[in-house]
C-alpha cells in the first residue's frame, strides 16, 4: 500500500502493510518488557565482524584497529540484512556502520543502484561519499556518485550514462528529480539510508521528497536510519519505514548525550562585547581548528570578514554560497588548510573534521517550527571532542533567550556548563 498523496502528516508515512506493522509492535511490546534493541554483542577489533579481505585492508590502511561502541552494536546485526533504527551521539563513528554493512552486503550489478543514502546537506552528502571511496579503495569495480543542487543536473546525467554507480549519496531534492526524469533507476536498491533522519524527517518538504523517493524502491530492502538526537515521536515515523524486527540501538540515554571528555562553558556578556572576547579567546586559547557559530549568514559574512582583517586564518560557510564555493571552503578546512570556520547551523550535523577541538556559540542556538534549541547544540558541540577525544565548548550569553537554552541545555542533558575560568590547562582540551 503506497502513502495517500497530499498531506504527509504521520498517517500519511505508514509503509506498506501498516497496520500489520502496527499490530506486530503492540504485540512486541506487551511480551518484550524492560529495555529493546540493545545488542549483547561486542568485539574487540574490527577483525571480528568477519569482513570481505578488501574492507578489512581498507581499515587497516585508516588506521583502525577498534570499533566505537555504535560499531559494535549495531554491525554484527547489519551485516545480516536487519533494518537499523540508531541514536548515537556525534563522533561516534554511525557513518562507518553503513557504509561497511552496505559494502559487505553489496554485490554489485552492472548498471543497477544496491544503496541509496540520503542526507539533508551538500557538505555531509560529499562527506559520506568520501567514507565509501575510502572504504571501496580494494573494490575498483564499484561505483558510488554523490549528487546534490548547486550543480548542473546535466554533469549527473552524464555520469549516470557513462558510468552507471552502484551506490548513490545526495540530497533528497536533487535524487528525486534523478528518479523522476528516469536518469537513476532505484528498482534494484538493497539498502535504503537516511543520516540524520530526524533533521529529514521533522521538515514536511524534505519528508514528502524522502516518501517519494522511498516508494521508487524496492519492498524487500534494508532500511537504516541514524541520528545524535531522536525524539520519541520521530523515531515512530522512522519505524514506520522499516519492516519488524526493527534493531533499535540508543547508545546512552538521553541525560547522557552530551559528549565525554567535552568541557563546556559559558561566558556572561553583552552584544558589543563579543568581538572582542572572540580575539581574546582566539589569541589566548591553543587549538587545531576552530568551528564559530552564528545564527544567520549575514553574521557569518560579517565576523568572518572581520576575523580575516584581524589576521586570523578563518573562512565562512552558509546557506546561500555557490555550490562550488562551499564545497571548496569544506576542502579546505578539512585539509587543515584553514584553522577557524564560521558557520551557520549548516555545519551542525553530521560534517565530521577531526582536528575540531574547540566549538564557540558565538550566538546560542534558536529553537525553530523544524529545530530544537538543546538539539541543536548538541549537534554543534559535538563538532569538537570527536570518537572519545578531549574538546572544549564555549558558549556566549548575552540575552535572556540564551540564557533560557543554557539552562535547558544543562536540564535536558544533566550537564554543569560553567562560567569560563580565567584560565583553562591546555592538556584538558588537547592531547599533547
Amino acid at each position: 500500500m503506497q502513502a495517500a498523496e497530499g498531506n504527509y502528516d504521520e498517517d500519511a508515512l505508514l509503509d506498506y502493510e501498516d497496520d500489520e506493522n502496527m499490530a506486530n509492535d503492540e504485540k512486541k511490546e506487551e511480551t518484550e518488557g524492560g529495555k529493546k534493541g540493545y545488542v549483547g554483542i561486542h568485539t574487540s577489533g574490527f577483525k571480528d565482524f568477519l569482513l570481505k579481505p578488501e574492507l578489512q585492508r581498507a581499515i587497516q590502511d585508516c588506521g583502525f584497529e577498534h570499533p566505537s561502541e555504535v560499531q559494535s552494536e549495531c554491525i554484527p546485526q547489519a551485516i545480516l540484512g536487519m533494518d537499523v533504527l540508531c541514536q548515537a551521539k556525534s563522533g561516534m563513528g554511525k557513518t562507518a556502520v553503513f557504509v561497511l554493512t552496505t559494502l559487505q552486503q553489496l554485490d554489485p550489478q552492472e548498471g543497477e543502484i544496491g544503496v541509496v543514502v540520503l542526507c539533508h546537506t551538500r557538505e555531509l552528502a560529499y562527506q559520506i561519499n568520501d567514507e565509501f571511496s575510502r572504504f571501496t579503495k580494494y573494490l575498483p569495480d564499484l561505483k558510488c556518485k554523490v549528487c546534490y543542487g548547486g550543480v548542473p543536473i546535466s554533469q549527473d546525467r552524464a555520469f549516470f550514462k557513462e558510468t552507471p554507480p552502484h551506490v548513490v549519496v545526495g540530497t533528497p531534492g536533487r535524487i528525486l528529480g534523478l528518479v523522476n526524469e528516469k536518469t537513476a533507476d532505484l528498482s534494484k536498491v538493497k539498502h535504503f539510508v537516511l543520516d540524520e533522519c530526524d533533521k529529514m524527517l521533522e521538515e514536511l518538504d524534505m519528508r514528502k521528497q524522502v516518501q517519494d523517493i522511498f516508494k521508487e524502491t524496492p519492498r524487500e530492502k534494508q532500511v537504516m536510519m541514524f541520528s545524535a538526537t531522536l525524539s520519541k515521536e520521530i523515531r515512530a515515523v522512522c519505524k514506520k519505514f522499516m519492516t519488524d524486527p526493527v534493531m533499535e540501538v540508543f547508545i546512552d540515554d538521553e541525560s547522557k548525550l552530551t559528549l565525554h571528555g567535552l568541557q563546556q562553558h559559558y561566558v556572561k556578556l553583552t552584544e558589543d562585547q563579543k568581538n572582542r572576547k572572540l580575539n581574546d579567546l582566539l589569541d589566548a586559547l591553543e587549538f587545531n581548528q576552530v568551528i564559530i557559530f552564528v545564527k544567520s549568514t549575514e553574521r557569518a559574512r560579517t565576523l568572518n570578514k572581520l576575523l580575516c582583517e584581524c589576521n586570523f586564518p578563518s573562512v565562512a560557510t552558509y546557506g546561500r554560497m555557490k555550490q562550488d564555493e562551499r564545497i571548496e571552503v569544506y576542502r579546505q578546512f578539512k585539509n587543515f588548510e584553514k584553522r577557524i570556520m564560521v558557520s551557520t547551523d549548516l555545519m551542525g550535523r553530521g560534517v565530521d573534521i577531526e582536528k575540531v577541538n574547540i566549538v564557540i556559540n558565538y550566538d546560542m542556538p534558536e529553537s525553530s517550527e523544524h529545530a530544537n534549541s538543546t538539539d541543536s547544540y548538541l549537534h554543534r558541540v559535538g563538532r569538537a571532542g570527536r570518537f572519545g577525544t578531549k574538546g572544549l565548548a564555549i558558549s556566549f550569553i548575552s540575552a535572556e533567550t540564551d540564557a533560557t537554552c543554557l539552562a535547558d541545555i544543562q536540564s535536558r542533558f544533566e550537564v554543569n556548563v560553567t562560567e569560563l575560568p580565567e584560565e583553562i590547562d591546555t592538556s584538558t582540551y588537547m592531547y599533547s
